[in-house]
């Protein structure tokens, strides 16, 4: 037989211990190989890995082996505690027998019924932690030698490599559960919900710029969901398994929001003990997105515009020139064309935020979706091992016809506040005791034609200007009639 010197021994072992690292293999692919290799290392004839059982009795039963007819051994029943595998599964130590026929632990019942006999045996312990979780077992030598303190050394070392193959692979188990909780708790969350027209057009504008470095400014009453497309804009792109940053630009005062974005140097003010990154270095070759860029204040509009252009910065306090990756993403519930008119928003950073806009509609023009957007929200809040509510008669119908300022989400807490205080298994019209401020359109027959027609066109014009807080322009929009044109209605229609 050829013979394997020491440093090839050195080499197998470091090329196989590299490989729990790197391989995609299963788990029971990793052991066959370590186990070939830890025969061909040693010359050994047969081996057979057996897992714990019962931890109690420490009772073992056959995993894997290898050699001829050892397949056979996976029928075979090994009594608890019994053998020399079974002690070494109870003291967690190795035993190595070079004369297993004069051994009193061993248990004949394996070689008998295999009809192989077994002059010598080196068994090792698994073990994770302080827990022994399985055996593995050498049978014999090629050449008929019995195994030495070399032999002995380098089957341990393999027998540890294998306990750490099963820790990875539990290891990875658990992960990959918790990597699946974690998956679908956020596409819960990011999940933007809905078959109108207005809202699939919004989608297919943030799919198509997804894959692109363009600014995109997102643009939207409160509660229509610009985060939830800030996410789908950078899950669908080239960055999305890279930083994705959010910051609320009216959250913070101007001085904390500075240090914020581009941080800080050690010393740079009282109370800086140590140098701390901004979120523009954090989203580097990712996503930042500023929430509310309409209450920034004017000279932080500068700060963040020369960002923008040059793509880079100078840390608070510093004076080296930071450069960054960044795709921007920016939301506001503002008119920032009238904000620029009025001096409050500076035109030059609005053109740089502004390439691409995406304007996402209020509830009250996409009332289609409120069916999807129920469902959806009954799902996501009902409790776990519950079963989910379902919606009573006439509650779309009683949803629809309210017209949401704070949109979908006034929408979802409102789902969540009647899942809560609700005691049946449906959801009814009176578990939203929202106040609607529209008033109910009346046709009265008797009315002339165009009696009933004004009638109708005065409630609904007024309902449409409540739902927009008095906004004509915004009324206008959803009417889909030129302001003016609508200025003269409500003039003829006196509508106050």
């Amino acid at each position: 037989m050829k013979r394997i010197g020491k440093e090839t021994h050195i080499q197998t072992l470091r090329k196989v211990s590299d490989l729990f690292k790197t391989t995609s293999l299963e788990v029971d692919e990793l052991l066959a190989m370590v186990m070939d290799a830890a025969k061909d290392i040693v010359g050994v004839k047969n081996g057979s890995l057996l897992l714990v059982q019962n931890e109690k009795t420490f009772k073992l039963q056959f995993y894997q082996a290898s050699g001829k007819n050892m397949g056979q051994l996976k029928d075979i029943d090994l009594p608890p505690g019994v053998g020399i595998s079974g002690c070494v599964a109870k003291t967690g130590e190795a035993v190595i027998s070079n004369d297993v026929a004069t051994d009193p632990r061993w248990y004949q019942g394996v070689s008998e019924k295999m009809r192989t006999p077994v002059k010598s045996m080196a068994s090792f312990p698994l073990i994770i932690g302080k827990k022994v979780i399985g055996v593995v077992q050498f049978l014999d030598k090629v050449d008929g030698s019995t195994f030495n303190e070399t032999n002995t050394e380098v089957l341990e070392r393999f027998a540890n490599l294998m306990a750490k193959f099963f820790q990875v692979a539990q290891n990875r188990n658990l992960l990959g559960e918790e990597f699946g909780r974690l998956k679908e708790q956020f596409l819960h969350r990011y999940t933007i919900v809905g078959e109108s027209k207005a809202i699939k057009k919004c989608i297919e504008v943030a799919e198509k710029v997804a894959d692109s470095k363009a600014t995109v400014l997102l643009n939207g009453e409160s509660g229509t969901g610009k985060e939830l497309f800030a996410h789908l804009i950078h899950d669908r792109g080239q960055r999305q398994n890279k930083p994705f940053v959010s910051v609320s630009c009216g959250a913070l005062p101007a001085s904390i929001l500075e240090r914020e974005l581009f941080g800080h140097e050690k010393g740079a003010f009282t109370g800086a003990d140590s140098q701390k990154i901004g979120l523009f270095e954090a989203a580097h070759t990712g996503t930042l997105f500023l929430d509310e860029i309409g209450e920034l204040p004017l000279d932080m509009q500068v700060k963040l515009l020369r960002v923008v252009q040059e793509e880079s910065f100078i840390r608070l306090g510093g004076t080296e020139t930071i450069n960054v990756d960044v795709r921007l993403v920016t939301a506001t519930n503002r008119d920032l064309e009238k904000e620029v008119r009025e001096g409050n928003f500076r035109q030059d950073l609005y053109y740089r935020i502004n390439v691409i806009k995406i304007t996402l509609p209020p509830l009250r023009e996409k009332l289609e979706d409120i069916r999807d957007l129920l469902t959806f929200f009954l799902k996501k809040h009902s409790p776990e091992n519950q079963p989910v509510k379902k919606p009573g008669k006439g509650l779309v119908s009683h949803l629809m016809s309210y017209s949401w300022p704070g949109n979908i989400r006034e929408l979802e807490n409102s789902v969540e506040r009647a899942i809560v205080l609700s005691d049946g298994e449906e959801l009814l019209p009176d578990e939203f005791p929202f106040e609607t401020s529209q008033a109910p359109i009346e046709l009265n027959v008797g009315s002339t034609l165009k009696e009933a027609s004004d009638s109708f066109r005065q409630t609904f014009i007024s309902n449409t200007l409540k739902s927009t807080s008095g906004n004509r322009t915004k009324a206008a929009q959803i009417l889909d009639v030129q302001r003016s044109y609508l200025s003269r209605l409500i003039k003829e229609l006196e509508i106050k």
